[in-house]
């Protein structure tokens, strides 16, 4: 049997693939432990999101399931709590390549989460010469070459983001966007429901400005349906569910079988 060859975190397949315009499918990843992120990891996902954001996860949980993913095919993608320039020096170091940044309404905001993820002169990455993301200082080159190797998708999830989407695309640095539908949904006054007509408009937009700048477009869709159409619609990396949705839904349908005995 021949098996898939292992992600690679540097050169950075996932990042190339993804300006390829290639089809990548992903599943969030929520659970913050080890064990369950390997068991997406066999899977053979594209690209594993490990959440920061709505998570009970931090640098060191993140870090054994960056360890849970070395034998897969599946790209380690992180979102922070938030466009912190801390934080995301210490994923950095921790070993992540991949990020999504949430909640980013502007082209400045744009441009300062690539260049936290820069090292001088591009950005303002902190330097520590010996971490796990240049193992230990044992990767030649690794300085003069990394800044090349960092992806940076940014999440567009309100009203202001929409009406920024073209300006934030065309950000260097910005690899793709993102919609957060949840929050776009909240915060165009919709919460719950983002197949209302006003949401699928601000994401046609988002849409637009990405293919307009040449840039991917992805999303999260939990259901197959809506997954679909924004595959469909131009989207080409989608999160099509999660480990927490799926075990919920599988615990339950387990359970049911035997309510009536």
């Amino acid at each position: 049997m021949t098996l898939p060859t292992p992600y690679r975190a540097f050169p950075n397949s996932f990042r190339a693939d993804l300006r390829a315009g290639k089809r990548l499918i992903g599943c969030w990843c929520s659970l913050a432990n080890p064990i369950t992120t390997e068991v997406l990891g066999v899977a053979g996902f594209d690209w594993i999101l490990l959440d920061g954001e709505h998570s009970p996860n931090d640098v060191i949980t993140f870090i054994p399931q960056l360890m849970a993913l070395k034998d897969s095919v599946s790209a380690p993608v992180v979102r922070p709590s938030w466009n912190n320039p801390v934080e995301l020096k210490r994923l950095l170091d921790g070993g992540f390549y991949n990020f999504l940044i949430p909640f980013i309404e502007s082209a400045d905001e744009a441009k300062r989460a690539v260049a936290a993820t820069r090292y001088p002169p591009q950005g303002f990455r902190g330097v520590s010469v010996a971490q796990r993301s240049n193992r230990y200082g044992s990767v030649p080159g690794y300085f003069e070459g990394v800044n090349e190797q960092i992806c940076v998708m940014v999440q567009i999830e309100s009203g202001k983001g929409v009406a920024a989407a073209a300006e934030i695309a065309a950000v260097d640095g910005v690899d793709g966007l993102f919609v957060g539908p949840s929050d776009l949904a909240a915060g165009l006054g919709h919460l719950g429901n983002a197949n209302h007509a006003e949401v699928q408009e601000a994401m046609a937009k988002i849409f637009a400005a990405a293919k307009a700048a040449g840039k991917p477009v992805g999303i999260l869709a939990g259901v197959e349906a809506d997954a679909r159409r924004y595959l469909a619609q131009g989207a080409t990396f989608v999160a099509v569910g999660s480990d927490l949705g799926v075990f919920r839904s599988a615990t339950q349908a387990l359970r049911d079988k035997y309510a009536q005995i």
